[in-house]
């Protein structure tokens, strides 16, 4: 499911030959200890133009737009701004000269408004009354087609309008580089349109746009140009409009071929695996939902309507309202007091550094993390088979790098969520829960946790909690859509109808 409905401005990709580029990055090289995260590394933005940056898990981009914000300081080269060489030492540096970034993760006070937020730390601002602060802000939102209310609090927002808060606190600084981190990853489709359009105007600004992300869709749609990074360096750029697939635009990011498609082979389905019963509490109301084994069930929505909530009730992080949740037939209560180390639950947490690894020990103690029972031999646990299985489940599931030893944090992301899939699914489940399982990964480690999951289905059923439409239509059987805590819809993807009524019902419209 694309989602995208708007027309790209005509002529838009054209580049006069005389054009000179705002940035170029000159052979930046940036080590960790023996690793080489940035390789010589020569890259040109231009303005009026956006630039999207693909690359696998693991290639560089984030070290690379690091030193670009001035975030880290390059071991090697240089970087350019108007022809003249730079060195930046803080984040502020980079601003200074014009380049701002928008990150995953919103720097926003939620008691503010939306203008105190655009405002705050800008100098001379403590000065101007609440009205003119307001009247500014409102009429940068309109010079960029941004629809936002100056007034209004942040706690208020959905998550796409907060991005547009962070998007004017770096089109008030007046910054000409923008670079975008996974934008579209909170955003329904239809904010998503608008995040576009927005970027196009910003673009006839004369701005300049560094586009990251995995939606290989989303960068053929938008982007001027692509560029490739590869093991830490520059493989090459693409036109666009040379590209005649998404396949094709996956295989030159990867280095090989990646068919895009998982294998939905029909598999029995079983008795219920999840029951929720008219839940009410923690943010949610009237919750209904069934999973059952050979079962993919998607929950989908805007981040912060109530995902959150709805899967710590289920894994056992928060007492769910008592009489609400059964677990293979058991009340909650009775399932976790009762429940063994394999052949139950699992849960695949969306933040695989935090909650599912312990980011300073090495691959076979995060193994032990949920397996330990079964590598317990009265008071003595025996290490050694457990090395043994780490071993296997690295060749097994191609973890890289493929040392048992290796800390949890040395690990891309898409290896490290291999790493957890490997040690969950090492457990045979019944249910499955697992959330955001394949956020900032790439096409080849999405191919790849996809198939593990359609897998499984022989053995378990899975609550599968997305944002990423295409990943819940792959893979679901169902998909409940939540908004503000309630699931307003649950649709078969077997439906040619579900695809066009879930955004809609994401931004809380029900026919």
């Amino acid at each position: 499911m694309s989602g995208f409905n708007f027309v790209r401005p005509a002529g838009f990709r054209q580049l006069p030959e005389d054009t000179k580029p705002v940035v170029s990055l000159k052979g930046l090289t940036k080590r960790f200890g023996k690793v080489v995260a940035n390789d010589g590394i020569i890259l040109d933005i231009y303005p009026g133009r956006i630039k999207a940056l693909l690359g696998e898990n693991g290639a560089g981009k984030s070290t690379m737009m690091s030193m670009l914000a001035g975030r880290y300081q390059p071991d090697e080269g240089h970087i350019e701004v108007k022809g003249k060489p730079v060195r930046f030492q803080t984040s502020k540096d980079a601003i200074a000269a014009g380049i701002g970034m928008v990150y995953q993760n919103f720097m926003l006070v939620d008691s503010m408004t939306v203008a105190e937020n655009v405002l705050l730390g800008q100098e001379g601002s403590f000065i101007v009354n609440p009205r003119e602060m307001e009247k500014r802000v409102g009429e940068l939102a309109k010079q960029y087609g941004l629809a936002i209310d100056p007034a209004a609090h942040i706690t208020d927002l959905s998550m796409g309008e907060r991005q547009v808060v962070e998007i004017l606190k770096l089109l008030y600084r007046e910054s000409q580089i923008l670079i975008f981190d996974e934008p579209t990853a909170v955003l329904t489709p239809e904010e998503t349109n608008s995040l576009f359009e927005a970027l196009w105007r910003m673009t006839e600004q004369g701005k300049s746009i560094i586009f990251i992300s995995h939606k290989l869709e989303e960068v053929i749609a938008l982007a001027d140009e692509i560029a490739i990074l590869r093991r830490g360096r520059i493989e090459g750029e693409l036109d666009p409009a040379a590209i005649e697939s998404k396949a094709d635009l996956a295989s030159k990011m990867v280095g090989k071929d990646v068919l895009l498609e998982v294998d939905r082979s029909e598999v029995e389905i079983g008795e219920p695996v999840l029951e929720i019963r008219n839940m009410n509490g923690l943010g949610l109301r009237n919750i209904d939902l069934e999973v059952k084994k050979g079962e993919v069930v998607a929950i989908v929505g805007v981040a912060g309507n109530g995902q959150k909530a709805l899967v710590e009730a289920v894994t056992g992080l928060v007492k769910p309202p008592i009489d609400t949740v059964f677990i293979m037939g058991q009340p909650w209560r009775k399932f976790f007091a009762e429940s063994t180390w394999n052949r139950s639950m699992c849960y695949i947490p969306e933040d695989r550094l935090g909650l599912a690894t312990l980011r300073n020990q090495n691959l076979v103690d995060n193994l032990l993390l949920t397996t330990r029972k079964g590598f317990a031999k009265g008071w003595w646990l025996d290490k050694k088979q457990a090395e043994k299985d780490t071993i296997d489940l690295i060749e097994k599931f191609d973890i890289r790098p493929g040392r048992i030893h290796a800390l949890a944090w040395q690990l891309s992301g898409g290896n490290l969520q291999k790493a957890v899939l490997a040690r969950e699914l090492y457990r045979q489940p019944r249910l499955i829960v697992a959330e955001q399982p394949t956020q900032g990964l790439d096409v080849s480690a999405t191919e790849e946790v996809w198939g593990r999951l359609l897998q499984a289905r022989d053995m378990a059923g899975i609550m599968l909690v997305t944002g990423d439409l295409n990943e819940a239509l792959q893979l679901a059987d169902k998909i409940a859509v939540i908004y503000r805590g309630e699931i307003l819809g649950i649709l078969p993807t077997s439906d040619p109808e579900t695809t066009s009524k879930i955004g809609p019902l994401m931004a809380g419209v029900v026919e």
